[in-house]
Order: C-alpha cells, then structure tokens, then sequence
C-alpha cells in the first residue's frame, strides 16, 4: 500500500454519475483512516435513498458519511448553505486527525466544498420580484433586462433558462456588481488531491441504463409516492431531481411509467454528459479509469504524492453550461 501523506490531505472522488464514486470513496476512506462527506445535492435530502443511488448502511462500511438526510425534499437546497456546512464538518474532521473524503457529482458543490469561492447573496423579496416578472413577461423578457446589465452574464446564460436569468438579476441588483464575479477560483482552500473516474461513454449509458431499471426495480415509485406525501411536490429542489421529476409526472397522469423510466435514463445520460464536461475543464483532478484492476492502489498513490498546490487553470464554466438537473440548488 501506498504510504499516506504527512500532511493532512482533503481527498475528493468526483466524476459523473454511475461511475462508481461512491465505492471508491468508502474504500479511500477505509484504507485513509478517514470519512466520507456527501458531495451530492440530492444525497443531502431525507428519504431520497433509492432514485440518487444513496449507499446503505451495509454498503458504507462503518465509514461514517456526513451531510447526507439533512433536509426535508419541501426545503430549497443551497450551495451556500452547504459551504458552510462542508467546511465545518471537514475541518472538524482535519482537527481529529481524520481524512475528509469529499464524493459526488455536483460540480458547483464540490468547488464550494474545495476551492475559494464567494457566494453572492440571497434575499427573498427580491428574488420573489424577479420570479414575478418572469412569470409575467417570460425568459426572453427577463434575459433582455438582463443583457443591459450584465452583458457577460447574459452571453453565458441561455434566454431559456428562466431560473438562472433569475438568480444572475438578484445578485446584480443585491451586489452591484456582475454574476460572473461570483464564479469559483481555481485555487484550494487547504491541502487536497481530487481523484476523477472516467468512464467511455457507450459503457456509462449502459451503466446509467443498468442503474434506472434497478431503481424501478427497487420501488423508486413508491419512494416517490411516499415522499409526496411528505411535501416533494412543494419543493423547488428535490422534485427537480432526475427520476422523482419523471415519477411525479408519470403520477400525475402526465405520462406512463414506462415512460418515465425510458426519460429518467435519457436525462440521466444527458447530466452524465455535463458532469463530464464540468470535472474535464479542472486540470488538478487525477483522472483514472473506473474499471482499473488497481484502482485503489492508484488512488492512494495520488493521495500520497499529493503536495499543497498552487492554483491550476480551471475555465470559468458558461452558467448555461453549469450541470444542474440532478446536482444543484440554488447558489
């Protein structure tokens, strides 16, 4: 085995989803002497175990995870909260001389656990007002006032994407300053080493398709069903979520199941696409293939030779490009 670093060393396991994170990261965490933070927007929500593939018990181990079942699906996530909460937990962790292993695919939560970033604030009346008058007058509407005043923001975020329009308008209007100020530096809080599993792309979708028909399989339909009850339609987070959204569709006659199942795997593919995209622009990140014989040795040994780093060259992602079908909230 690889010998650890002297230093204490965040490590992160970041990739797209199905590609085995998640095993990975309880194996780190098991041969580090450390513990797995959840690194997944939709892990962080109670009762959505089965549609965002949330390890059992059993399989964790006795590695304890942290900051998964800590909303209700009818609360809103958000990455500044979990910025706050991932930093409080992983350096409680470091203090105890135990390794913080970050894993999951939310590219906007890893960078909020890992790197400097800023998060613009938030503020609810005035968001409400931005929502009005998107309601009122559309997108495109919307996007036109937006291209007056943040010219930059406006170029990088589709005239469709009315939730974005959105949040970009309240932070010019609460800072005075551009949306784009707010994106995140490639440039680490502490010490860490990200380790990403590639996966060729005819194999991740047969993955993704494997994995969908084991949660149809495995009651996501009565999870959905149950979660419902419990508020998931009133929730601006959770019922966006890749297969719940589909489900409720099919629930509410929408749709069928079987085709809910066949538009949960097509938008899983099509996430599993962008998260790629995401992780690939960070340089820093150790790619290594999912199905390796050593993997685990492989991983360890990029732990082992991991130094403090300077900042590495990390594009500023176009928001309209920021995955966040499965793995976001708002910023």
């Amino acid at each position: 085995m690889s010998e650890r670093p002297s230093g204490p060393v965040v490590v992160a396991v970041v990739g797209p989803t199905a590609s085995g994170k998640s095993d990975l990261g309880v194996d780190l965490a098991l041969a580090l002497g450390g513990e797995v933070v959840n690194a997944d927007a939709m892990q962080l929500y109670r009762g959505m175990d089965i549609g965002t593939a949330k390890l059992a018990r059993a399989e964790r181990r006795g590695v304890p995870h942290h900051l998964l079942d800590v909303l209700d699906v009818s609360q809103e996530a958000s990455v500044a909260a979990y910025q706050r909460q991932a930093t409080d937990v992983v350096e409680a962790l470091l203090a105890a001389g135990r390794t913080p292993v970050l894993v999951g695919g939310s590219g906007l939560y890893v960078r909020a656990a890992l790197d400097v970033l800023e998060i613009p604030p938030t503020d609810p009346e005035v968001r409400g007002r931005w929502e009005d008058r998107l309601f009122a007058d559309g997108p495109a509407a919307l996007h036109a006032v937006l291209a007056l005043r943040d010219p930059a923001a406006a170029a990088a975020i589709l005239p469709s994407n009315g939730r974005r329009v959105v949040r970009a308008l309240e932070v010019v209007e609460l800072t005075g300053r551009p949306f784009t100020a707010a994106l995140p530096r490639a440039e680490y809080v502490r010490p860490t080493v990200q380790v990403g599993l590639t996966v060729p792309h005819g194999v991740l979708d047969a993955r993704i398709d494997e994995r969908v028909d084991r949660m149809w399989a495995a009651g996501l339909v009565a999870e959905v069903e149950r979660l419902a009850d419990a508020g998931l339609r009133q929730g601006r987070t959770a019922s966006r979520a890749l297969g719940y959204a589909q489900v409720l569709r099919s629930l509410a006659g929408e749709c069928t199941d079987d085709e809910a199942r066949e538009q949960t795997a097509r938008a899983t593919r099509r996430f599993a696409r962008r998260q790629e995209a995401w992780f690939r622009r960070d340089t820093r990140i150790v790619r290594l293939p999912f199905d390796a014989p050593d993997l685990v040795g492989r991983a360890l040994a990029a732990v082992a030779a991991a130094t403090p780093q300077a900042p590495g060259p990390v594009d500023r992602a176009p928001l309209s490009r920021l995955p966040r079908e499965h793995g976001a909230g708002t910023a």
